[in-house]
């Protein structure tokens, strides 16, 4: 559809070929920012500088800049001739705008004009003029239909009365067979209250790794070794225990860092709302917000590595608590209420705990339910708890009937073996 001539605004500064459809790059530039500053786009400072990146060279003419090469090496400080295959970075940022982009143009772009969009397979963006809406259908004005008889009044009449009772009876039996619902139902009933995707969070802690001057040191002492990423990444770098090494030998490393037993609990979490129809968006280390949490239904994974677990648990009774490098789970009302993890014999974890915390009206002023273990298999074990019907309608057989319109704690128990959380056992249990 042509843009009217008289709408188009002519920019200087702006410059490279024309845009298809007569987009005004102007418009886009406007759009780009209304996108930067939208919920979507608003805590992911990595998310927002990667679109401005593409969006702009594409609106000056350097199409041939935005391949994933030139992309890791200007925006993420990779080598020039960086092993793209080893290092996703440049692909697993934009698949995070697409879905980004996504959000932004199903929930927050209503008057837009233009579209902006990043195609799967491509870091070329593409501009799109948005949709008019056409104005509404006018009402057409009705005449008057005449009065019937009264003998057919006292036809419809009978009519309607039968139909009345129809539906009353099927209603009724329609309710007599309806299935009850399942503790499982019953505990995510109220993600369905906010038309907001889910939002699922995992932390991403610090992680430090050897600098690769201290890899190139190595290397040179054993030729052959550790000279490409691939190496780097899965092979552990065997150091003399007594060689020294300063600070600066190490380096925070920003693209790892998840726990795998946050992992675990985020697939499993976010396969079962699936299941349930339910929209659900993860978000990593830094990429939300408190606001974010505010605007949408929350499910907080991790604990001693999720400040926002701690923050939202801290006045309840079941808390995760850490002294002089111990960590435990104690109750608050019961000081002698303590649980430790157990350890094995080559001081592997043989036994964890974790908390399930489900909050109808947390801090945030909304759903926040979070789940955490004292380690990685205790997240794992809380994720289970809450997402398989055999363990809830276990550990909630002695909860109170209108357990499902409360806030509760439970407070789980799991065997691990070869660093694999087991089945969850509720050990404790709260509801107010």
């Amino acid at each position: 559809m042509a843009v009217p001539a008289d709408s188009i605004a002519i920019v200087g500064p702006l410059v490279g070929p024309s845009l298809p459809g007569g987009i005004d790059k102007a418009e886009v530039l406007r759009e780009l920012e209304a996108i930067l500053a939208s919920p979507p786009f608003r805590s992911s400072s990595r998310s927002k500088q990667f679109l401005s990146y593409v969006v702009q060279h594409r609106l000056d003419g350097h199409d041939e800049l935005l391949k994933e090469r030139s992309i890791g090496a200007d925006l993420f400080h990779r080598a020039p001739d960086y092993a793209t295959g080893d290092d996703p970075v440049v692909r697993v940022q934009a698949g995070e705008v697409r879905r980004r982009l996504e959000q932004y143009h199903r929930e927050f772009s209503k008057g837009s004009t233009v579209r902006i969009e990043l195609p799967v397979g491509s870091y070329v963006p593409e501009f799109h003029l948005s949709p008019v809406e056409l104005p509404g259908t006018a009402v057409t004005e009705t005449k008057s239909l005449p009065i019937p008889r009264q003998r057919n009044l006292r036809l419809w009449a009978a009519l309607a009365m039968g139909l009345v009772l129809v539906a009353a009876l099927v209603g009724l039996r329609a309710h007599r067979e309806a299935p009850r619902k399942s503790q499982l139902d019953e505990f995510w009933a109220p993600v369905f209250s906010s038309p907001q995707p889910v939002l699922i969070s995992l932390a991403k802690p610090i992680l430090y790794r050897p600098s690769f001057a201290l890899y190139r040191r190595y290397s040179r002492l054993h030729p052959g070794t550790f000279n490409e990423e691939v190496e780097r990444l899965n092979q552990k770098l065997p150091l003399d225990p007594k060689e020294k090494i300063t600070w600066g030998d190490m380096i925070s490393f920003p693209d790892f860092g998840v726990g795998s037993g946050d992992v675990y609990a985020a697939f499993r979490l976010s396969a079962l709302l699936g299941k349930m129809n339910k929209p659900t968006q993860v978000r990593i280390g830094n990429e939300f917000s408190f606001d974010d949490l505010r605007n949408s239904p929350a499910v907080i994974i991790g604990a001693f590595s999720n400040r926002w677990t701690l923050e939202m648990t801290s006045n309840l009774r079941f808390q995760f608590a850490e002294k002089e490098g111990v960590f435990w789970i104690q109750d608050r009302t019961l000081a002698e209420k303590q649980w430790f993890c157990q350890l094995g014999k080559h001081w592997e974890v043989t036994e964890d705990f974790g908390i399930v915390s489900r909050l109808l009206d947390s801090k945030t002023g909304g759903l926040v339910i979070t789940v955490g273990g004292i380690t990685a298999p205790g997240s794992d074990a809380a994720a289970q708890f809450v997402s398989r019907p055999e363990y809830l309608a276990e550990g909630l057989r002695t909860a109170p009937p209108d357990w499902a319109k409360k806030n509760m704690q439970v407070v789980v128990q799991t065997t691990v073996i070869d660093s694999v959380a087991g089945a969850p056992r509720v050990v404790a249990a709260y509801f107010w």
